[in-house]
């Protein structure tokens, strides 16, 4: 049992190096032994948290739902530390152009759908699953059009995304698929028409979960939780770190809100029940 906490994290933007140095020195300024590694993808990260080759992982969902996965397998459990405020009650919505003919989603049957990367939970995975559920078969009664930039990043890096959405405004795709907060930010953006009509939703689900591997020292990752979950947005020297994560508090954390994603790759293939990948034409 390592008495230092390692922590992986996926290095899908510059920021993280800023986000984490400054969180290492915050971290060990309070007396925990912490220090991290950046990965270039999940799956590496979600493999070595389960080995116990690091003693915590920021997780996207997929790597979550992965990591459990392996785990379970394993016969060993994963425990969930915390996640940030706006990790909970996401929802992805599919989108058209308002002056389309597609008013729900039963118009798009025969029509062309833009998705993020192949590994996007929120802009692949999940509407797809939600299409499906619709009575609408992705790549048979709805064609589908992937834009894969930075496979293996599970959608964080939402070029994918953001490309699809480029689609749907050039009257490439008849309806794309994105988060309802990305939504909104590629339309301040100009990236989408100012006008786009809502054809389907996901119920919400939760996003990104910090994970502590089963070996690591449980009164370290106790102390690491308490010292997350008590970081404050009035200090001028954390709230720089805590907007470039894209959080206001940390919090409890919560693993109901996956069910909707392990359905979806469970559908989809995209992982085994035993975490092996699954998905042939994924390749991080």
């Amino acid at each position: 049992m390592s008495s230092e906490l390692i922590l992986g994290a996926v290095a899908y933007d510059p920021k993280v190096v800023t986000i984490w140095d400054g969180f290492r020195t915050w971290l060990r300024r309070e007396g925990l032994p912490f220090d991290y590694l950046l990965y270039s993808h999940y799956e590496r990260q979600a493999e070595d948290l389960v080995a116990g080759r690091i003693q915590l992982a920021w997780n996207s969902p997929l790597a979550w739902v992965r990591a459990r996965r392996l785990a379970t397998a394993a016969g060993v459990t994963l425990v969930p530390v915390t996640m940030r405020d706006t990790d909970r009650d996401l929802t992805s919505v599919i989108v058209a152009r308002a002056d389309s003919p597609v008013q729900s989603a039963q118009d798009l049957r025969g029509r062309l759908i833009a998705t993020g990367a192949v590994d996007s939970p929120q802009a692949t995975l999940l509407p797809l699953s939600l299409l499906k559920g619709l009575g609408l078969r992705p790549g048979t009664d709805v064609h589908v059009r992937r834009f894969d930039v930075g496979v293996g990043l599970h959608g964080d890096h939402i070029g994918g995304e953001r490309e699809a959405a480029r689609a749907l405004a050039a009257g490439q795709a008849d309806a794309a698929c994105m988060t309802d907060g990305n939504l909104l930010l590629f339309t301040r953006e100009g990236v989408l028409p100012g006008s786009v009509r809502v054809v389907a939703q996901t119920p919400p689900y939760d996003h990104c979960t910090m994970t502590a591997s089963p070996d690591a020292d449980s009164a370290l990752v106790a102390r690491f939780g308490e010292l997350l979950l008590g970081m404050s947005y009035a200090d001028p020297e954390l709230r720089p770190l805590l907007d470039l994560e894209g959080l206001k508090a940390w919090q409890p954390p919560r693993l109901e809100g996956y069910k909707q994603l392990e359905q979806a790759v469970d559908e989809s293939g995209f992982y085994d029940p035993a975490g092996g990948i699954g998905a042939s034409d994924y390749r991080p």
